[in-house]
């Protein structure tokens, strides 16, 4: 009876000592599933945010290597703050940050339900009603019109119509991201330039001609696009017949990871035969090419 009674003693101060540590821990684990991140490269890391009444509290960076194999999946975190946090985000962070605060470039976001949260890009915008249509030609390459040889450059307007017209059909970017055209070579991609409005000058004009663009026709200036006749890429022939490529548009991180495409591209086509006025249409690419993912508590 003893022996019993000792052996029962034994056995509860176990259970008052396992209840114990457990009541004493402050940890817990955050652990994440996400599918089709990039590499970002040596300089910047990707990053999770718990949010917890309003202010954005850090789970930890992280890498992808290039089959998007993340470098770590499960983050030790606070327990009050993973137990009372009403979302989740994902950043695109320097790797060198003397910053605390998330950056703007916000990627992935999504709001605890119970113990999980599903993460979507919906924090960029939405992209289920994107369109697009362009035409090739060259505008700076002759002031009095075409040179024979629109097959040399891309641009995303409309010259049907009286003043041309936008044919982006694309969402407002929030700060952190920017838009980019893209014509893809056998030898490699091509940018068009960085741009933010769709009825605006693009950012810059590195291989057009020397003829300055027609007056201002969209909102702010001319329409996204470029002509390939000057100072041709590494790689690249100059002039660049476009047609049969893959013209792509993406959505770059800003500041820029990489002089590639980044992975989210909303918009893609292979390039049609005829020039200008002729107008081809891209094909939404949101589905393929758009992360998804969960995270756990």
């Amino acid at each position: 009876m003893i022996k019993k009674s000792f052996a029962i003693a034994i056995i509860a101060l176990g259970l008052m000592s396992s209840c114990s540590n457990d009541e004493i821990s402050t940890e817990a684990n955050l652990t994440v599933d996400l599918n089709g991140l990039q590499d970002l490269g040596a300089d910047y890391v990707y990053e999770g945010w718990l949010i917890v009444n309003g202010a954005p509290i850090t789970t930890g960076v992280f890498d992808v290597n290039s089959s998007g194999d993340l470098s770590k999946t499960s983050f030790t975190v606070d327990r009050t703050n993973l137990e009372t946090a009403s979302k989740f985000v994902l950043t695109i962070e320097p790797r060198v940050d003397s910053d605390p605060k998330p950056s703007d470039t916000k990627y992935m976001v999504g709001d605890f339900s119970g113990k999980s949260a599903t993460l979507s890009t919906g924090v960029i915008g939405d992209f289920s009603g994107v369109a697009g249509k362009y035409i090739l030609a060259t505008p700076t390459d002759n002031v009095n019109g075409d040179n024979g040889n629109n097959e040399n450059g891309i641009w995303w307007l409309d010259p049907t119509t009286t003043p041309p017209s936008p044919t982006l059909v694309l969402p407002e970017l929030p700060a952190g991201w920017k838009y980019e055209g893209w014509v893809v070579s056998a030898n490699g991609p091509v940018t068009t330039g960085t741009f933010t409005k769709v009825a605006a000058t693009d950012d810059a004009a590195p291989f057009s001609g020397p003829v300055a663009l027609g007056m201002p026709n969209g909102a702010d200036g001319f329409f996204p696009g470029e002509d390939f006749l000057n100072e041709a890429p590494t790689g690249i022939t100059f002039p660049l017949d476009v047609r049969g490529k893959t013209a792509v548009i993406s959505i770059e991180p800003y500041p820029d990871n990489s002089p590639a495409p980044f992975t989210l591209k909303p918009l893609v086509a292979t390039t049609g035969q005829d020039t200008a006025p002729v107008l081809h249409s891209m094909s939404s690419n949101v589905t393929a090419s758009f992360p998804t993912g969960s995270v756990w508590r």
